[in-house]
């Protein structure tokens, strides 16, 4: 299985369509069984349209209309939901945003040009300033005049400001066109698996294309993207269909907020397999918001060198109840670790009022952890719960 990034890259703007046509015929006949006088087996005789239909007929047609009324029933609740889909994608495409980034690499001697499709929503910061947040891969390594924006009704636009941060795949692309709507930002940590989710974005460039699923799972950290490094990762997994033109797109859930990022898919094909990846939208606007107020991320900087072999159950001593954490293989000299006296053989259970689930939990709670500030820790040290408080300095 291959993960891969969700956006679509293409050589020139046609994109070509294959159309299969499929013609199913029905053939129905209606036939009546009976038997054999002389030899006593069943045989099947075509029945004239003029007989009589038997009582025993009538009452299976009753029977079958009293069905078709229950399943009316039962289905006008399931039509709820589908028109529940409808509303949500009606109100949020006029906030989704499709983007065409004109590219140029140099492979070799030669350089070669192209354009990669993908998708954004339009947040709102200040209350005022408008921005399409997306995923940085996407419009990475294109100038803003080679950045076409297009909404819904077919408007096309370029941004007029670009701020991204790599270790988190955050892109945020100012715009001036205060008639579009921005969406409304839903609160990512209160969604459960097998909630449902909508997916919109452009698929091999088909802008502003609806998806429905489930979510699928939560915490998904430790994915390896091709080339692209995302050093920080707590991803949703979802089943609703995400294809290559997806990323930077919304997922949404039913009250029509934005609770992720469509970001990746995992693909044997190059095509969707029912398995999707999204930045939860809580870590995607605290990148974002420090990417509008400083121009850049301000990661936070812990300073220990975390074991990524570490099993919690191999421990002796450890308390019974503890399913996670991080252990601390070395401490730099002069870090905020140091500072806070954490030691090698530190079992983090804790860091900021929140659990730690591994080492790369450890390293996006951190990550995200705003600077300067006393962050109270906890951790395992000789089978023993201490406490302490550590302030993080700048990563970079």
């Amino acid at each position: 299985m291959v993960l891969k990034l969700a956006s679509y890259r293409s050589k020139s703007h046609i994109l070509r369509r294959s159309v299969c046509g499929v013609v199913l015929i029905a053939v129905m006949t209606s036939l009546t069984f009976g038997q054999d006088a002389d030899n006593g087996q069943s045989v099947s005789v075509r029945r004239s349209a003029m007989e009589k239909v038997p009582t025993s007929t009538v009452g299976i047609e009753l029977e079958r209309e009293r069905l078709y009324n229950e399943l009316a029933e039962e289905f006008s609740a399931f039509d709820r939901l589908g028109y529940l889909v409808r509303r949500v994608s009606q109100l949020v495409k006029p906030s989704v945003i499709h983007i065409e980034a004109h590219k140029t690499e140099l492979r070799g001697a030669t350089r070669e040009s192209f354009d990669e499709a993908g998708s954004g929503v339009i947040v709102e910061f200040g209350g005022s300033d408008k921005w399409v947040l997306t995923n940085r891969h996407v419009i990475s390594g294109a100038e803003p005049e080679g950045i076409l924006l297009r909404s819904y009704l077919g408007k096309e636009f370029n941004p007029t400001r670009i701020v991204s941060d790599e270790s988190s795949d955050i892109a945020l692309l100012k715009i001036e066109q205060s008639d579009l709507p921005a969406a409304r930002v839903g609160n990512s940590e209160s969604i459960e698996i097998g909630d449902f989710v909508i997916a919109i974005g452009s698929p091999f460039g088909l802008s502003h294309s609806v998806t429905f699923g489930i979510l699928s799972a939560k915490g998904r950290r430790d994915l390896s993207l091709g080339e692209q490094k995302i050093d920080l990762q707590d991803f949703f997994q979802t089943d609703a269909a995400i294809n290559p033109g997806n990323s930077g797109g919304p997922l949404l859930n039913l009250r029509g907020e934005v609770v992720g990022v469509n970001t990746a898919i995992a693909s044997s094909s190059g095509g969707s397999e029912g398995i999707g990846f999204a930045i939860p939208m809580r870590m995607a606007m605290q990148v974002a918001e420090q990417l509008v107020q400083y121009g850049k991320l301000r990661r936070g900087y812990l300073g220990v060198t975390l074991d990524p072999d570490f099993d919690v159950v191999a421990i002796d001593g450890i308390e019974l109840d503890q399913r996670g954490g991080a252990m601390v293989k070395s401490v730099r000299r002069g870090s905020p670790a140091e500072i806070a006296r954490l030691q090698r053989g530190d079992v983090i259970v804790e860091f900021n009022g929140g659990s730690v689930d591994n080492d790369d939990h450890l390293v996006t709670q951190v990550g995200l952890t705003p600077i300067g500030e006393s962050i109270p820790m906890v951790i395992l040290r000789n089978g023993k719960r201490y406490r302490t408080e550590v302030v993080l300095t700048d990563f970079n």
